[in-house]
């Protein structure tokens, strides 16, 4: 290999004694055994985008980070689909193809497990993951809902509203009874300060919740809220936890898993306090089949989004998107992301070769590589790299044949994956779902008092009143107005109230966690 490329090289990856390494310099058909490419652990919180077509080493690359961040003390949180990734938890096992990998590459490997805990949105998986209705906030629910801006923003005022009146929205029934109160005659009042909603615009609120609901969200809406100081966990060696959220029974459910994963993010953000530049980050956040989270997003959502990604930084956290195709990421976005790891990408189709144009036109210049031809003659394992050198210039890009994961490459056995749940405490932790009182509960309570005494307000009102006195004297009226949208839900929930109600008189409220407001 020419010296002159590999001197180039040694100059950009220069050597700290906190960096990940990457792989060796390939030239020509050539790879010098030498792992020459690093990316300096202090510059991990300038983001980074892992791509490339399918069956080229996204995966493997995306372990590769995740291990060594582990090993250098630093908490990770990914996602997998396929179950790919399960295997952290252990320590590799040699085979031909890794020694000859170690090999080309000139690495001492050495198979090593990363401490893991495995968190699931069904529960079945993994640790449950919940959050709140508040907590989620209008933006990342309508982008699960798929609602258009119109119905976004009728979802905004309702949330507004809601927090207004202190009427907690801790999972679907809540956010289903507000809707159902404010839609009917009696809650006109209550809503006209804030403007008005058609009730068409109810209906598809409540038909996208019911189809959700049917695809699990149940589940993952409510309390106990996931506390995200679980994410940032050190094991007693000082390496760094590996929270790995499994998706195989979600995988058909791309809109559910990838918004989850931006409230993880955004209540990141919103949470963590400022730190500014630090020898390594708090957490590092492999935010995998990225294009999932930015397909049919609206313009407010996308501005949301790129606030979180540019200002994230700033509180030790790294972000890196997995996807196909650099394409796939917003520009703004992909702008903000100073380390690519880029592997083949195929141009079968013109499509496909405008995309190549593309990601060409988005690393550096270089006179050693010709970009686009590079791009699509990389083998399996092999990336074309360019990372942050410690000055906060970007390095050349290489191509790179990277060394071999340390963790298994592959998945845990079914024995093995339970045995892991068994020993988690976090699924213990997360198992039980409460129910605490909350809006619904609240609605029914301050309705209650009215419907005894036959107190309904009647009359014209002289003036505009305001949404507090508005909510009373509306409950009032809505517990004789058995005939609306509530009052029938109500009907078919006697019972169960009427006992809620005894024991809630003998015992009082249960205690509630305190929610958040919504990020979004």
């Amino acid at each position: 290999m020419d010296a002159r490329i590999l001197e180039e090289a040694r100059a950009a990856f220069a050597a700290g004694p906190a960096s990940l390494t990457l792989g060796a310099i390939v030239h020509g058909g050539e790879c010098h055994p030498e792992p020459i490419a690093m990316l300096p652990l202090a510059m991990a919180n300038r983001h980074g985008l892992i791509a490339g077509a399918t069956g080229t080493g996204k995966t493997k690359s995306l372990q590769l980070l995740a291990e060594q961040f582990s090993a250098a003390g630093v908490p990770v949180f990914l996602a997998d689909l396929k179950g790919d990734l399960s295997g952290m938890s252990v320590a590799g096992e040699t085979s031909d193809k890794v020694a000859q990998r170690a090999k080309d590459t000139g690495y001492t490997w050495m198979g090593m497990a990363c401490p893991v805990e495995f968190l699931s949105l069904s529960g079945a998986r993994g640790a449950q993951l919940r959050a709140t209705v508040s907590s989620f906030g209008p933006l990342l629910l309508a982008k699960v809902l798929g609602l258009n801006e119109t119905q976004t923003s009728v979802l905004t005022m309702v949330f507004k509203l809601a927090d207004d009146q202190k009427l907690p929205l801790i999972d679907f029934s809540d956010l289903r009874a507000v809707l159902q109160f404010l839609s009917s005659d009696t809650g006109e009042a209550v809503l006209a300060p804030y403007g008005g909603m058609s009730k068409a615009t109810v209906g598809v609120l409540l038909r996208e919740m019911v189809e959700l609901e049917q695809q699990g969200a149940g589940a993952f809406l409510g309390v106990p809220e996931f506390d995200l100081d679980d994410l940032l966990q050190l094991e007693r060696d000082g390496t760094g936890l590996v929270s790995v959220l499994e998706l195989q029974d979600v995988q058909d459910k791309p809109a559910l898993f990838s918004t989850f994963m931006m409230w993880m993010l955004a209540r990141l953000y919103h949470d963590l306090p400022e730190v500014g530049d630090v020898d390594k980050p708090k957490l590092v956040f492999f935010f995998d089949e990225a294009h999932l989270l930015f397909e049919s997003a609206s313009k407010a959502f996308l501005d949301q989004v790129e606030q979180v990604v540019r200002l994230v930084r700033s509180k030790g956290v790294g972000v890196y998107f997995v996807t196909q195709n650099p394409k796939d990421i917003p520009a703004d976005i992909l702008g903000q992301l100073g380390h690519r790891v880029q592997h083949a990408l195929r141009a079968f189709t013109p499509d496909d070769e405008k995309a190549l144009r593309a990601a060409a036109r988005t690393f550096p210049k270089t006179e050693r590589y010709d970009i686009e031809e590079t791009l699509t003659t990389l083998g399996i394992g092999e990336a074309f790299v360019t990372v942050l050198r410690p000055n906060g210039a970007p390095t050349p890009p290489f191509a790179v044949r990277m060394i071999p994961p340390a963790t298994r490459m592959g998945t845990l056995t079914e024995t093995e994956f339970q045995q892991s749940l068994s020993r988690s405490r976090q699924v213990q932790e997360y198992a039980k779902a409460l129910d605490p009182q909350s809006a619904r509960e609240m609605l029914l309570e301050r309705m209650a008092p009215a419907a005894a005494s036959g107190d309904v307000p009647g009359g014209a009102a002289t003036s505009m009143p305001t949404p507090t006195v508005a909510v009373g004297g509306a409950l009032a009226a809505l517990g004789a107005a058995i005939n609306s949208p509530l009052g029938r839900m109500i009907a078919g929930r006697v019972t169960t109230q009427v006992a809620r109600g005894v024991m809630g008189a003998l015992l009082g409220s249960a205690p509630r966690r305190r929610t958040r407001r919504g990020l979004f």
